[in-house]
């Protein structure tokens, strides 16, 4: 097909955004705004890009870590602030905390410091995006009359670890009761309509584009019977899913799982399993937490979370842990939790008592952010690009660090200075660190995620097609779901087929054969270096592919795209492939996050997990370094 053609028929040339989004460029009337800005003219609200600028959730288009929030990266990777670059002279404002990054560590940091040593305490929170919350950010649309909420990057607080006292106290705080998560939770449309979970064969890797519905409800051998697969490939498929014999008979349950520890998922399945390679092409979607992938997770943990191939083995697992009442999900992930901890630390920006209740549909005033008369602020749109101390490190008074604000670079003096920003990151902020720390601080690459939220105008073809989910293992998004949203907070959720709706796409990009932080960092590159044109057209493309059967009309039946791009996303974590086995006082993230004088770091990857809670336990452990250094506990 023509590609002019194709486009048209996709709808890319409808108004709708095909552009990245460049800051603080004001349009001014309502249609030029929706079609700059990634809603259609029907779906725009009454409202200007510079009333919409300081809404940051209203904004679309790209987003995420959007370009002007991470253009200051390579500057300063290359050294270009090895010298602090603003004179002491400018050093106009002193506080006595700055915290890089305002996500959920950064933000609970300032909580437990205002905690410790008082209300009086002044803490400033500066932050390279336009938003707060880091990856638990809010996309917030406007359509008919109504809002619509979604989740742009961290969900939920679940884990499968336990949460720590400290980590259940702040959330208790906070007014977020989990046990009632399931109150909220909004199935009606699952339940209503008789939707379930479908498979998408694509015809590059399956010879025809079809949509199979009914995984884990109907008979596997009835399922794959529906697919476009080979012979040999649907009887391995059909064996796989059922009872498996014993693939490692003659070893002893340590020599299997030794055995397991070395090999990948992948290889797991050709060498051991010995399934025809024409049924692999359905696992390339698969994978554990951190873009473990088929062909780098390790067979045993693929084992240890319940992958199939392995229920012959007679291996026995001890009890997963897991914080089951922690299931709790507010309509935009995590960013309510980093809402209700601004209301905590900045009441003027969310007035009243807020809780779980209310925090949903508060309005927050993000001209109060960084009022000169808040003990807390926090400040947005300010890369920091370099943080020294006033002196040797272990006997300096103060910190100084340096940030580019409105196009100018400034500077600020604190007592303290704590790094909640990503470990990579911190060698280049920070470079007088000990060698040791900084290589420890650069081992780990953050795993590339893309979130991305479609406003469909209704969902018909879902309901027609019998999904409202479906797993795409060779497609560009591999997870598509209908998001019908939490009713909670007075946010009502989506229960008709003929009610607007957001769907939610994930990628986890990468590039399969290398290892896995190779993987990483390719797909790092692959998204800083697409355009949203680019993202729109395999969005709309996808969807077009996988809907139309239903009648889904993706240059018509889309009002609005927001695609989250998180190169740096979330924390690394490590596995029997990849990484040495070493004690745990010898892990890279343990030597990484140790005090430098008045410096601490608190984030996701100081522990190894990306996790909400470990977000919260670090910046509690970072705070109280800094106060026994100082004999402040």
């Amino acid at each position: 097909m023509d590609k002019t053609r194709e486009h048209r028929d996709l709808g890319m040339g409808r108004p709708i955004a095909r552009r990245d989004f460049l800051n603080g460029v004001a349009i001014g009337i309502t249609g030029a705004y929706a079609a700059w800005n990634g809603i259609s003219a029907e779906a725009a609200p009454v409202s200007t890009m510079a009333e919409a600028a300081q809404y940051p959730p209203l904004q679309t288009g790209l987003r995420g870590q959007y370009p002007a929030a991470v253009e200051e990266f390579e500057r300063i990777r290359q050294g270009k602030f090895t010298q602090f670059p603003v004179a002491d002279s400018e050093l106009h404002e002193e506080f006595d905390l700055v915290i890089v990054g305002g996500g959920i560590s950064g933000l609970s940091a300032a909580y437990f410091y205002q905690t410790a040593l008082g209300a009086e305490q002044r803490i400033l929170i500066l932050d390279n995006h336009d938003d707060f919350g880091g990856h638990a950010k809010r996309n917030e649309f406007q359509y008919r009359e109504r809002t619509f909420i979604g989740y742009g990057g961290t969900m939920g607080i679940e884990t499968p670890y336990p949460y720590s006292y400290c980590a259940k106290a702040l959330i208790k705080e906070l007014g977020i009761e989990v046990e009632r998560g399931a109150e909220f939770h909004n199935r009606e449309i699952e339940e209503k309509h008789n939707l379930g979970i479908g498979v998408f064969f694509d015809r590059e890797h399956f010879g025809e584009d079809r949509l199979v519905a009914g995984a884990g409800r109907l008979p596997w051998k009835t399922f794959f019977e529906k697919a476009p697969l080979s012979e040999a490939a649907r009887k391995d498929l059909i064996r796989l899913h059922g009872k498996n014999p014993d693939y490692l008979a003659g070893s002893s349950e340590a020599e299997k799982r030794a055995q397991l520890a070395r090999m990948s998922y992948q290889e797991f399945l050709l060498k051991i399993a010995r399934i025809n390679p024409d049924a692999l092409p359905l696992f390339l979607g698969e994978g554990g937490r951190n873009n473990k992938r088929v062909d780098t997770m390790p067979a045993l943990e693929a084992a240890r979370h319940g992958a199939i191939g392995f229920n012959g083995l007679g291996l026995k697992f001890e009890e997963s842990f897991n914080e089951g009442s922690y299931l709790f999900h507010f309509p935009d992930g995590n960013a309510s939790v980093a809402r209700l901890l601004v209301g905590k630390l900045i009441p003027a920006a969310l007035p009243g008592k807020q809780s779980m209740n209310t925090i949903v549909r508060a309005p927050l005033d993000y001209g109060k952010l960084d009022a000169p008369d808040s003990p807390v602020r926090i400040r947005l749109s300010s890369p920091v690009v370099r943080v020294q101390h006033d002196g040797p490190a272990e006997s300096a008074r103060a910190v100084r660090v340096a940030y580019r604000c409105d196009g100018k670079l400034r500077g600020v003096r604190a007592r303290h200075c704590i790094l909640a920003c990503y470990n990579g990151f911190i060698p280049s902020l920070l470079p007088e660190l000990p060698e040791r720390q900084r290589e420890a601080l650069n081992y780990p690459v953050k795993v590339p995620m893309m979130y991305t939220n479609v406003l469909l105008r209704n969902w018909s073809a879902f309901e027609k097609l019998g999904v409202s989910a479906i797993s795409a293992p060779g497609m560009y998004h591999t997870d598509c779901r209908l998001d019908p949203g939490t009713t909670v907070g007075g946010y009502r959720g989506v229960s008709t087929p003929e009610e607007p709706i957001l769907v939610h796409l994930m990628r986890n990009p990468n590039k399969p054969g290398l290892p896995r932080k190779e993987q990483n960092r390719a797909g790092q590159q692959e998204l800083l270096s697409t355009t949203f044109e680019q993202f729109e057209f395999q969005i709309r493309s996808q969807l077009g592919r996988m809907l139309g059967p239903g009648g889904f009309d993706p240059a018509s039946d889309i009002a609005a795209i927001t695609v989250n791009r998180w190169p740096y996303g979330y924390a690394y974590t490590y596995d029997t492939l990849a990484d040495p086995d070493v004690p745990p006082e010898q892990r890279p993230h343990v030597i990484g996050r140790q005090r430098f004088g008045r410096v601490t770091i608190a984030n996701a990857d100081a522990g190894a997990a990306a996790f909400t809670n470990q977000a919260i336990d670090e910046a509690h452990r970072a705070v109280q370094e800094l106060l026994v250094h100082e004999g402040l506990t």
